[in-house]
């Protein structure tokens, strides 16, 4: 007899899915009304649309400004320490000095940097910048990226010795451009002048850097400056994940301490690394992770919100449906189980628009930048966005979670039905 019921009551539940399916189908395909579903799928795409870019912004905004820092510096900057004896703070790419980062797993490659004051002397105006020397490769690429006319020379051939790259906005105070030729002053032990062509001009949208630097020949700076080919002022080390970069620099300094200590390196380094030279813009970073928190549980409250109330109207409209399925015998809990699962559904379509719609946008963004910003204040002339497939994933994975978790309560109300009441309302 139990067996008997439980087969009747699971061809029934079976029946009733199949009837509820198609009604939602039909629902969407325009057939039937059915707006409490029409706004749960439109609430749930939203919100997962919504939360999906703005992780996406909040990572595009960390990639552009990490990269832009990096790129006038570098993951980690090696200086000579004020406390060495070394007064000209020469830094000399020794074999000691390399055999040292050699034996350090996380760094991937390093190179010498040389940096000199110089003054840019039009006939009507002047302006003071640090001349810095192009030495790798990536700093070669920053420049490609943030070009806004003429070239990236290649500085290391001799013929390129006297051109430099300046930013647009010491382009636009000395009214210079590319084919320009300048007067420059260098001032080290000496005045020395020499007359540069500029043949680029870059913008990164970061007034405290843009202001100051121009790019050069390494070995013109080497030159002015009296030194050799293995010194410069200081020594750029790039590592294989920028995330660690504090702990490599705690690292990397107390190892070269060390081989201070025991006579192996002549004079004290320090290190520094690119969230110290750039705390100001980390710092404004880690505001936007607030305020994408924020973001995040407040459209996930939403979506809840709105499945529930979707949930309620649907048990509501099916009372009698639950009072017959009572009557027959059914559980509470299986009874409940449907429901939740129908709401799911729900959720489900939900979650693939909204998919659907993030995902198109960041791809029209990242490809066409068309929505702009203003540099001025957010240091990047357009909403920068990054495609991360993982953060999709997990994002999704925790909404279903925790709407399955919240959906749990409201479907108790199926418990509150009276088989007798709903057979007398009818």
């Amino acid at each position: 007899m139990n067996s008997s019921l439980y087969f009747i009551n699971s061809l029934v539940f079976m029946n009733y899915a199949f009837f509820v399916s198609r009604h939602l189908s039909l629902s969407y395909g325009g057939n039937k009304k059915a707006p409490a579903i029409i706004v749960a799928v439109v609430a749930v795409a939203l919100s997962v649309a919504v939360m999906i870019i703005s992780i996406s912004i909040v990572l595009g905004f960390k990639k552009e400004i990490r990269d832009k820092v990096i790129g006038f510096n570098s993951h980690i900057t090696l200086f000579s320490s004020p406390i060495s004896n070394n007064e000209d703070n020469i830094i000399t790419l020794t074999p000691v000095l390399q055999k040292e980062l050699n034996k350090m797993s996380f760094v991937t490659d390093y190179s010498l940097q040389a940096a000199i004051p110089a003054i840019l002397k039009t006939n009507s105006d002047f302006k003071g910048t640090y001349l810095k020397g192009i030495a790798s490769e990536r700093s070669v690429e920053f420049l490609r990226k943030n070009l806004l006319s003429g070239e990236v020379v290649d500085f290391s051939n001799p013929e390129n010795k006297a051109k430099i790259i300046i930013s647009n906005k010491v382009a636009s105070q000395l009214g210079l451009s590319v084919g320009d030729k300048i007067d420059t002053y260098f001032i080290s032990d000496e005045i020395r002048v020499r007359r540069l062509s500029v043949v680029g001009v870059y913008d990164s949208h970061f007034d405290q850097y843009d202001d100051l630097m121009i790019f050069g020949s390494l070995s013109l700076i080497q030159q002015l400056g009296n030194i050799e080919d293995n010194q410069g002022t200081s020594l750029q080390i790039n590592t294989d994940d920028f995330s660690n970069v504090q702990e490599y620099s705690v690292i990397l300094q107390n190892t070269l301490n060390k081989a201070v200590a025991e006579g192996e390196l002549s004079y004290v380094f320090h290190v520094e690394n690119a969230y110290n030279q750039g705390v100001v813009y980390f710092s404004w970073l880690n505001l936007l992770d607030t305020n994408v928190v924020v973001v995040l549980i407040l459209m996930m409250i939403v979506g809840c919100v709105t499945l529930v109330s979707g949930m309620l109207i649907i048990i509501l409209e099916k009372k009698s449906f639950i009072g017959i399925m009572k009557a027959l015998g059914a559980s509470t809990s299986k009874i409940r189980e449907i429901f939740i699962w129908l709401a799911l559904r729900i959720a489900l379509w939900g979650m693939s628009i909204g998919n659907i719609i993030a995902v198109t946008f960041i791809y029209m963004q990242r490809k066409t930048h068309f929505i702009p910003l203003d540099p001025d204040s957010y240091y990047i002339d357009f909403v920068p966005v990054v495609m991360s497939w993982e953060s999709i994933v997990l994002l999704n994975i925790g909404v279903l979670f925790v709407v399955y978790c919240v959906l749990i309560l409201p479907s108790r109300f199926v418990a509150s039905v009276s088989p007798a009441q709903t057979m007398l309302s009818e």
